[in-house]
């Protein structure tokens, strides 16, 4: 059997985060030690009110079919967390909660571009970003950055990427895999732009609780009613609560595009789960108390693992101000990206994400996302590595 595969599949590349991720806890099932730098997933639990309200809701019968864009309750509690935090003022039926912060973010490319299109992309970028955009037969346009500029894009050179076939400019801040986070007049400048030259915004601001040094969060949709029509905000439920297996994500967006996004929805996952969604609930009304102390131990790997890194000859890092990434430059080492964390992790067990998977091959991503004890071992394996290479 000839079996076809279509262009727009076999052009895709397949997600390394999570190949690295399974490839390290298969050689931990093995027996080998291995420490697990790869994944984006907080090692807390999930609040235990959290999961209180998602089996009460299990043994209440709450397991049928809801509305295709969630339940009302949790639209409501969602809108009310923008009016509240953001001071952004959605109705509910303006709020679409899907199945993970990803499945919010292909819908709204989906929704929003087709061929012809051109989706403005800064890199390092989150790898799955320029996958969706070929999935909706639009067209990527990457904007490099360097650590020099803290990974940020300028106005300057969003200005010159934009062309009248641009659709959409992806924002993500804070940031992964960078961890950077753009202040408040660096939003409002590319905003002002993209609202001059009536390009929309996607606005992943997934990781905005995660935030150090007193860095602030700006959401471009609050800066004004334009700002407001231009933008679509991308958030979910997986990081600031651990809940990165309940596959809940949510969206906030124009009337006429979160309309479109309903209609796919319904047509292709139908509703988020039933009895999380309940949870999702409890997790927006009820305690935020987890935050201050996972914050606080965050706070304390972050610092640990950026000095390490800048120890460690070969290797030079700026630190994070958001998210749980550290993303050091390796390009004094002699390998690219792809070379260095496979030569890492049969060397030393250590599992580092290449930077390549982020268009940034001078690097590598490394999550704090895990316990202090790990963080030092694996640090010292790094060291350890690093050295082996040197001439």
């Amino acid at each position: 059997m000839n079996y076809s595969i279509s262009r727009r599949a076999a052009a895709l590349s397949p997600s390394l985060t999570l190949a690295i991720d399974a490839k390290a806890k298969q050689m931990k099932a093995d027996g080998l030690d291995v420490v697990g730098f790869g994944a984006g997933e907080p090692d807390f639990d999930t609040p235990q009110h959290i999961k209180d309200a998602a089996a009460k809701a299990l043994a209440d019968g709450f397991t049928k079919y809801t509305p295709s864009s969630g339940i009302p309750e949790l639209r409501q509690a969602i809108a009310d967390k923008f009016k509240r935090e953001n001071g952004l003022i959605y109705k509910p039926s303006q709020i679409i909660v899907s199945c993970g912060g990803k499945h919010s973010c292909y819908n709204i490319i989906i929704a929003t571009c087709q061929e012809g299109d051109e989706v403005i992309i800064p890199s390092p970028y989150w790898l799955s970003y320029p996958e969706m955009v070929k999935l909706a037969s639009a067209t990527p346009v990457i904007l490099p950055t360097t650590d020099k500029t803290e990974f940020k894009v300028t106005p300057d050179q969003l200005r010159k990427a934009i062309t009248p076939r641009t659709r959409l400019f992806i924002l993500n801040s804070p940031s992964n895999p960078t961890g950077s986070v753009y202040s408040p007049d660096e939003i409002k400048a590319l905003g002002d732009l993209c609202v001059e030259k009536g390009v929309l915004i996607m606005s992943d601001e997934i990781y905005e609780h995660l935030l150090y040094d007193g860095t602030v969060h700006k959401s471009v949709a609050s800066l004004s009613q334009a700002h407001f029509e231009h933008t679509i905000v991308v958030h979910g439920f997986a990081k600031a609560w651990s809940m990165t297996g309940w596959r809940l994500g949510f969206l906030a967006a124009p009337e006429p595009i979160a309309k479109a996004i309903d209609a796919i929805q319904s047509h292709s996952t139908s509703n988020p789960t039933s009895f999380a969604q309940k949870g999702a609930v409890a997790a927006l009304t009820g305690s935020q108390d987890h935050l201050k102390s996972w914050l606080a131990e965050y706070d304390k790997r972050r610092t640990f693992a950026w000095k390490k890194l800048n120890s460690i000859s070969g290797i030079t890092c700026v630190n994070s101000k958001g998210a749980f990434y550290l993303f050091p430059n390796i390009s004094k080492l002699g390998l690219n990206s792809t070379e260095f964390c496979a030569k890492l992790l049969e060397k030393e067990q250590v599992a580092a994400v290449p930077g390549v998977a982020f268009g940034a091959d001078e690097y590598i991503r490394i999550s704090y996302a895990t316990g202090m004890a790990n963080i030092e071992k694996g640090l010292d394996r790094l060291d350890r590595f690093c050295k082996s290479l040197a001439p």
